[in-house]
């Protein structure tokens, strides 16, 4: 990898979101905290572990949401940038980028909205768990 952009990466990969957030800042570690309960408590089957270097969550086994920190502000991946039409509105003042979301650290978590993006994915996943499932049962009755 070009050594530009190993700056700021850190150099092992997490084994859990526990020590993900551990290696955190200070300043981070609450917000990262606050941001993990929320999607825990938003898609509670949601499956929690490490992806991409980072916190991340899977439904039926597809990712939903993937969380990390950086120096001035933590972000939210989502596999799917879908949410963004729907939660218009809310997103307005937030920096976006493809399926991201950057919130600054100066600013309370919003707890809603991320628990709102968190339910959105879930959602969007389940439908297209669903409707492959019912193509093959049509398949097998032929």
């Amino acid at each position: 990898m070009p050594k530009h952009r190993m700056r700021g990466m850190k150099q092992s990969v997490p084994k859990s979101v526990d020590e993900y957030i551990a290696a955190q800042s200070e300043v981070l570690r609450p917000k990262l905290e606050q941001v993990r309960a929320t999607i825990k408590r938003a898609v509670p089957e949601a499956v929690e572990g490490i992806g991409y270097r980072m916190p991340g969550y899977k439904l039926h086994g597809k990712p939903m949401l993937y969380f990390a920190g950086f120096k001035e502000h933590y972000s939210l991946f989502a596999a799917s940038g879908t949410f963004f039409a729907a939660l218009e509105d809310e997103l307005r003042g937030y920096e976006l980028r493809r399926g991201t979301v950057q919130f600054p650290l100066t600013k309370p978590v919003p707890v809603k909205l991320i628990a709102r993006i968190a339910k959105l994915r879930a959602a969007g996943i389940a439908a297209t768990a669903k409707k492959p499932l019912l193509g093959r049962e049509k398949e097998r009755r032929k």
